[in-house]
């Protein structure tokens, strides 16, 4: 039965639905593997197997009927409040019904556990945490990336086929690049956000799936947002593959390609291609009108969102156990003058305003989702053409421009590079969630699945 935890998400739920498959030998082996594989993890974070058993006893015929899921350490659950990754009297938060809890529990789905993450979700790659880092299956003493690092590095190790995480600056495709997985960070507004602590969260945060390729995310995503992105019979299969037909692909060469570790830089060249010519689509050099303000914007947006929630009495009150970086940033939001997050703003509106013209001559944006592989959890740091600096900077520049003005997107395996994964990612117009998938599942068939079917050597 433990066999059955290697199989994707859509078929557990399939050999559930079918009865094939014992939903409860599956959880009972999904709590098993926890204990066996997550003291090298540190995936997860809390476990409650009474409630997971509560979930599968009264869960619906939905369409995840069964099959155990991770939740990032993000929202409330009915039985525990979300802790951000940070000392749990920092939120004092309370528990409750998020709504991507009631998103899974409709569906059926068993939340088998909370899923690890970066400290107040403040950085790409996962190397801080209340709980401990979370490490990633391919080299434990590599990051996994962040801020949803205990989702990817659960699913990319094993122990579940998929988890829901939170993408806010690109938290979702950074972990999905670092540990061979798909992740889609969906348009802003139609995944289930309600109960996250950051009531006041204007673009940028969403709910997103990581899986192990994108009929997997197309699955999950699909519960998150609440309406079907494409059903999965062969008529509709057939009509996404002709949409894809002379698909539009743009590309930016400076600095999103050109600016990448040689070994991420050819593998993506290389995945380009190939879904070019699978879908008899063009390339298109285009560019993007003032990217070079959207990291220093998106960061002032994010901060401004949770600066609504500050008083002088959640200042004084900072738990001496929150990383000193935290605790700084969140005392300069304090100070953040008003005329400064305007102008944040403004750039936000010119920036949607130049992708609303772009996506009228291309379908989509490629480039690598992070410019370089996993670095190391004991110093993260990358070496790219334009020198050596910190993985959030060259990540930062990857991927904040779908937070900032909404758009989704989604990061797709395409090879390797020292023996890391690297990925691709796609951007598409808003509501273009459905679309982006199919582009995905058409890469993953101009590569023949080589890449999402790769497996860490520990958990091969």
């Amino acid at each position: 039965m433990i066999a059955a935890l290697d199989l994707a998400l859509r078929e557990q739920a399939a050999g559930v639905a079918s009865g094939e498959l014992d939903p409860a030998e599956l959880l009972d082996a999904c709590l098993e593997r926890i204990e066996e594989r997550n003291p090298d993890l540190n995936a997860i974070v809390a476990t409650f197997p009474e409630e997971s058993r509560r979930m599968l006893a009264e869960a619906p015929d939905g369409p995840l009927r069964g099959v155990p899921v991770l939740i990032k350490d993000e929202w409330p659950l009915p039985w525990r409040a979300q802790t951000f990754g940070a000392p749990p009297e920092h939120l004092n938060a309370k528990a409750g019904e998020s709504g991507p809890y009631r998103a899974l529990r409709d569906a059926g789905a068993v939340i088998a556990g909370v899923a690890n993450m970066h400290e107040l979700g403040s950085s790409s790659t996962g190397n801080t945490s209340f709980y401990g880092a979370a490490h990633n299956p391919w080299d434990l003493e590599r990051c996994p990336g962040g801020s949803s690092s205990g989702p990817a590095a659960a699913v990319a190790g094993g122990i579940v086929s998929g988890a829901v995480g939170a993408d806010g600056l690109g938290s979702i495709r950074y972990p999905a690049a670092y540990c061979g997985l798909t992740g889609l960070k969906t348009t802003f507004g139609r995944s289930a956000m309600q109960g996250h602590h950051l009531a006041a969260n204007t673009e940028t945060i969403v709910s997103g799936p990581l899986c192990r390729d994108a009929a997997d995310c197309r699955l999950l995503g699909s519960v998150l947002i609440g309406e079907e992105q494409h059903a999965g019979d062969a008529r509709v299969r057939a009509s996404a593959t002709r949409l894809m037909d002379g698909l539009r692909i743009g590309v930016i060469r400076d600095p999103y390609w050109s600016d990448c570790a040689p070994g991420v830089l050819a593998a993506c060249e290389a995945a380009l291609e190939s879904l070019r010519a699978e879908v008899g689509g063009e390339v298109i050099e285009v560019e993007l009108p003032g990217d070079r303000l959207h990291i220093p914007a998106a960061l002032l947006v994010a901060q401004s969102e949770d600066a609504a929630e500050l008083t002088p009495q959640r200042l004084n009150a900072l738990s001496p156990e929150l990383g000193v970086i935290n605790r700084g940033l969140i005392k300069l939001r304090a100070l953040l003058p008003t005329s400064l997050t305007a102008r944040a703003f403004l750039v936000r509106a010119h920036a949607r305003r130049a992708l609303a013209e772009l996506f009228e001559r291309i379908d989509v944006l490629a480039w690598p989702t992070v410019p370089a592989v996993a670095p190391q959890l004991a110093e993260p740091t990358i070496e790219i053409p334009s020198g050596i600096s910190t993985a959030d900077a060259g990540n930062a520049r990857q991927g904040v421009i779908a937070n900032l003005t909404g758009v989704p997107g989604v990061s797709v395996p395409v090879g390797l590079d020292a023996g890391m994964p690297v990925g691709l990612q796609l951007l598409g117009p808003w509501g273009s969630d459905a679309r982006l998938l199919d582009a995905a599942e058409a890469l993953e068939r101009a590569t023949d699945r080589e890449f999402v079917e790769l497996r860490p050597a520990a958990v091969a």
